[in-house]
């Protein structure tokens, strides 16, 4: 669209990244229309709160990505409780519950949804993904509750140590052999295994959930598990119905280019949903944290009007609450990555001599310095870091 003259932007779901979205494009001068669409009657939220701060306070004021008035001030059409039902490539609309809506340009930001693995029984569990889902399960903790939990992810664990704060009895069932495997070290895994017991929380690693039933976990050892409460926690997967019913490329998550265009160079995708090429290996990865998807966002937005299309090279960074512990990570690693704990307790993530992550826990200053050290041209490799030769030049 660069170049062209002003059109419509419709943007297809208001997290953190369509929001950004929205918002982005006016900060970079657009001057066409911009339709932001939620399924939820709320005005769009911050999500990460709900599995942490508004679980324990249940106060909703501090929720709003923006106040109602930003979007008016903005021109930003906001439509609330209008679900996207399918895509016309053709004709260049999207049909909603409330009716068509044409575009000039599609952004994507229809985020992630709660997996649901082979387990007789789930209906009988709770998901927590929406604002809806939250105040449910509030509603439900008012009183105490044997809670069990399917799944040692970030959501899993943040919403286990709210409740043991709050009282509750918890029980964490991991299938894998430690809990945030596909996000964090070994050692770091280890250090929240610690804090979880320690609190209380009876964790439940190798051993898969079997059936969920009314009152009761059945374990994969053939245990029952008295349960008035399960969370289902195991992991998300990206939300592409759209995508792929409208025909664009999908592999987990819809696939994009560097500057986050879809097989339909009319269409764009962001944040959890999108499968975008890693700056530093060029493989198709997904990043579900908040971070990425505000930074897709400016990008799509820089292109969209009329920049310098740059591709997407941010450093990606995510955190979680976990009672006392604070992780922050600065970077991308992968499963395969080797692992260094440092004297000082962060441990560094490498890929041969390329540093690829920094874990920290309650140690943001470590943090920070390795965001913006990996967000520059030349990164101390392997050796320089682990010697100590880095640090001493740097101080």
């Amino acid at each position: 669209m660069a170049g062209a003259a002003p059109g419509r932007v419709v943007i297809v779901g208001a997290g953190h990244g369509g929001v950004q979205m929205a918002a982005s494009l006016r900060q970079e001068g657009y001057a066409g229309e911009v339709v932001l669409v939620s399924g939820e009657p709320d005005l769009p939220y911050q999500r990460p709160p709900l599995s942490k701060a508004y679980l324990k306070t249940g106060n909703e004021t501090a929720l709003p990505l923006r106040p109602g008035s930003f979007f008016e001030k903005n021109a930003i059409d906001l439509r609330l409780d209008t679900r996207a039902e399918a895509i016309d490539r053709a004709s260049g609309e999207v049909r909603t519950s409330r009716g068509r809506i044409g575009y000039d340009h599609l952004v994507l930001a229809t985020g992630a949804r709660n997996l649901r693995p082979p387990v007789p029984g789930l209906d009988n569990a709770h998901g927590l993904r929406t604002l809806a889902d939250a105040r449910q399960m509030r509603e439900a903790l008012s009183e105490t509750r044997r809670c069990v939990v399917i799944g040692g992810g970030f959501i899993g664990l943040e919403f286990a140590a709210v409740a043991r704060a709050l009282g509750h009895p918890v029980t964490v069932v991991e299938a894998a052999s430690r809990p945030m495997s596909r996000s964090v070290s070994a050692a770091i895994s280890d250090r929240f295994v610690d804090l979880h017991r320690g609190m209380g929380t009876v964790i439940e690693l190798d051993m898969p959930a079997s059936a969920v039933e009314a009152d009761a976990v059945i374990l994969g050892d053939g245990r029952n598990l008295p349960a008035d409460f399960v969370l289902l926690a195991a992991g998300v997967e990206a939300d592409v119905d759209l995508a792929r019913e409208a025909g664009l490329d999908c592999e987990n998550g819809i696939r994009t280019d560097a500057l986050l265009r879809t097989s339909d160079p009319a269409i764009s995708a962001l944040g959890d949903c999108a499968s975008f090429p890693d700056p530093r290996t060029g493989r198709h990865v997904r990043s579900e944290c908040v971070q990425a998807a505000t930074d897709h966002a400016r990008t799509i937005a820089r292109r969209l009007s009329g920049g310098a299309g740059d591709a997407y090279a941010a450093v990606p960074w995510f955190w979680s609450d976990q009672a006392e512990y604070k992780l922050q990570i600065a970077g991308l690693a992968y499963p395969s990555d080797d692992s260094v704990e440092t004297p000082d307790g962060a441990v560094y993530r490498f890929d041969g001599q390329t540093l690829t992550a920094v874990e920290t826990i309650n140690d943001a200053k470590t943090h920070i310095r390795f965001r913006k050290l990996m967000g520059e041209t030349a990164v101390p490799d392997r050796e320089t870091l682990l010697s100590g030769a880095w640090e001493l030049a740097s101080t």
